[in-house]
């Protein structure tokens, strides 16, 4: 399994991609070659930590009352991004009237959408307070994140399956509805982190169905410095073991999830994505001439031609 795959998927004949398909210029020459290591003491000791909370969680959220299981997968989130060193940290921009670092009261429904980097942008989204996520159809099948998939009850996705997707819709409506907190990833495929592609508006529909307003969540990954890095980024030719390893040797990552005002429905989810797409980037530094695509939000995902590229430089 690769990264490139998200980009690439094809329909169920294997014919061709759709024009609707999400892409990404990103590949593994995004990726930070880094000298900021552990060694293999030390990454050994974190393989370790994994392995015992894949094999304890499940025995620990059937063992506790369900008042305290939102607790319990708050803290095995967080315990499963130390293990592979990155730390979190919260930034809540909504005011002071919001209860607390949390999406949602416990019993109300939300509908997050967050910019997609990579895997463990799953694990840092639920270290806040536990969601369910959109997510590709194939994700169950993945190594380690596949049963973590299962138990987040995720709502699989086939974006080479237009037809499928009102059904996703009504999936993410009445769940909303029944009071869960439902993550999206609106881009549809995963960026590097320093440059990004447009929010696809269809799932907004959802939101909009529901009368739910919809909460942005800025998320980065940064040094200690405050300075980005794309270590944790899952583009291109990544396969989820180089991934895996690239994290499991990397130090002093954090995950910084800004929690943006809350943005009302209305009643158009064009309008919306656009709302939200401005929320999640917030003052994020952009790199869009390195990655070859058009910095306009109407073309966000469209590669440059050759001479626009020469044209941009000189």
């Amino acid at each position: 399994m690769t990264a490139i795959e998200e980009m690439t998927w094809q329909d169920a004949a294997g014919d061709s991609t759709h024009a609707w398909m999400p892409s990404s210029p990103c590949g593994t020459k995004c990726v930070d070659r880094d000298n900021m290591t552990v060694g293999n003491v030390a990454m050994a000791t974190r393989v370790v930590g994994i392995a015992g909370l894949f094999l304890t969680f499940p025995i620990a959220n059937a063992a506790v009352p369900r008042v305290w299981k939102d607790e319990v997968q708050q803290r095995y989130a967080r315990a499963l991004l130390r293990c592979c060193g990155i730390d979190v940290k919260v930034i809540d921009n909504r005011g002071d009237t919001w209860p607390g670092l949390r999406y949602a009261s416990p019993g109300d429904g939300a509908f997050i959408v967050s910019g997609h980097v990579g895997w463990t942008d799953i694990l840092a989204i639920a270290a806040v307070q536990p969601v369910s996520f959109v997510a590709r159809a194939d994700m169950t099948e993945w190594p380690l994140l596949g049963q973590l998939a299962k138990r987040m009850r995720v709502i699989p996705i086939d974006r080479a399956k237009l037809k499928a997707l009102p059904g996703v819709v009504r999936q993410i409506a009445d769940r909303i509805s029944a009071g869960e907190r439902i993550v999206a990833f609106p881009e549809g495929t995963t960026w590097c982190g320093r440059a990004y592609g447009s929010l696809r508006p269809a799932l907004f529909q959802a939101a909009i169905d529901t009368a739910t307003p919809v909460q942005p969540i800025a998320l980065t990954y940064r040094r200690a410095n405050g300075t980005l890095t794309t270590l944790s980024s899952f583009v291109g030719d990544d396969s989820m073991v180089d991934s895996l390893l690239r994290i499991l040797r990397s130090d002093g990552i954090v995950a910084e999830i800004v929690l943006q005002p809350i943005e009302q429905p209305g009643t158009d989810r064009r309008d919306l994505a656009a709302r939200c797409e401005r929320a999640v980037r917030g003052e994020m530094e952009l790199d869009f001439a390195d990655h070859g695509v058009l910095d306009s939000a109407e073309a966000r995902n469209t590669p440059k031609q050759p001479d626009e590229l020469v044209a941009r430089i000189a």
